[in-house]
């Protein structure tokens, strides 16, 4: 074997070992960081490590009454019957405040291409100087006008102030622009929106037009500033307007106390430890095939 052969020799040994200490490292990081951030996920580090408390309540079906339950759709679909419910739950564990509401929808795919072009983001943010509302299909006029598109017990008060992000309302909604016709036709959705207040300041709305990548997701409704105790019972008021039955969705009511990565979602960390296995995987495999086969 020639010099030459020797130096490519050794320049193939030691690409392969950068290679592969490429996939070590990136495992030997990224694991224990899915590590740390799923506990994380499950612990909340305050004053004391307490676990972080997440209660999922359904309520679309519970709030039917028992007679509309064979037709789910055309309950929903009546503007005549009335839709209010109360839902209780019991709190299981101690709640440190803040406390996060979301709702949740099950079985949603708000990242459907047909979802996120059936809205007019020019409109959102100018009002009615923008008139194209072509991309709003199926629902664009509303009385032949455009529609501007977008709701003795201790009362526990919710901070419904700053859930949207900064940049969504500073950005992407109008300060001067109303939704004065919103919801006048004939397909009807979920909450109402206040004809009143612009749009930049109407924070249920900004929050619901950040679209979800995932079919379940959850949106923050608001937030309670008040700590709950062990078997304190929570009654909550709430309108079962929006139509899931249709599509076979799911409604859910969710409350969660937070750590320093948020609340309990595990994805983040999940996918940290999937990374880290697969590289140090890779990087197994690859070393026994040379070890078994070498060039």
């Amino acid at each position: 074997m020639t010099d030459t052969d020797r130096g490519r020799s050794r320049d193939r040994e030691s690409g392969f070992m950068s290679v592969i200490l490429i996939f070590l490292f990136i495992g030997v990081i990224f694991i224990p960081v899915g590590l740390v951030t799923l506990r994380a996920s499950h612990s909340a580090i305050a004053h004391s490590l307490a676990l972080v408390v997440e209660i999922v309540k359904r309520y679309d079906i519970g709030c039917v009454p028992k007679p509309f339950r064979i037709n789910k759709v055309s309950y929903i679909q009546d503007d005549s019957i009335p839709k209010n419910c109360s839902l209780s739950f019991k709190v299981p564990k101690y709640m440190k405040a803040p406390i996060d509401i979301y709702y949740q929808l099950d079985n949603y795919y708000q990242n459907h291409r047909r979802y996120i072009k059936s809205r007019s983001d020019q409109q959102l943010l100018r009002g009615r100087k923008y008139h194209d509302t072509i991309t709003c299909h199926p629902v664009e006029f509303s009385n032949d006008q455009h529609i501007l598109p977008w709701g003795d017990r201790e009362e526990l008060k919710v901070n419904r102030k700053n859930i949207a992000w900064k940049s969504d309302w500073e950005h992407k909604f109008g300060k001067n622009v109303y939704p004065f016709n919103f919801q006048n036709g004939t397909v009807i959705g979920g909450g109402k929106l206040k004809p009143r207040i612009p749009l930049s300041d109407q924070e249920d709305l900004i929050v619901w037009m950040h679209t979800s990548a995932l079919p379940s997701f959850q949106k923050l409704y608001g937030r309670i500033e008040t700590d709950l105790d062990v078997d304190d019972v929570v009654v909550v008021h709430l309108m079962n307007n929006y139509n899931t039955f249709s599509f076979g969705g799911k409604k859910k009511l969710v409350l969660s106390t937070t750590s320093w990565l948020g609340g309990k979602n595990d994805f983040l960390g999940l996918a940290y430890v999937f990374i880290g296995s697969s590289s140090v995987t890779v990087a197994v495999v690859i070393t026994l095939l040379h070890l078994l086969s070498p060039r």
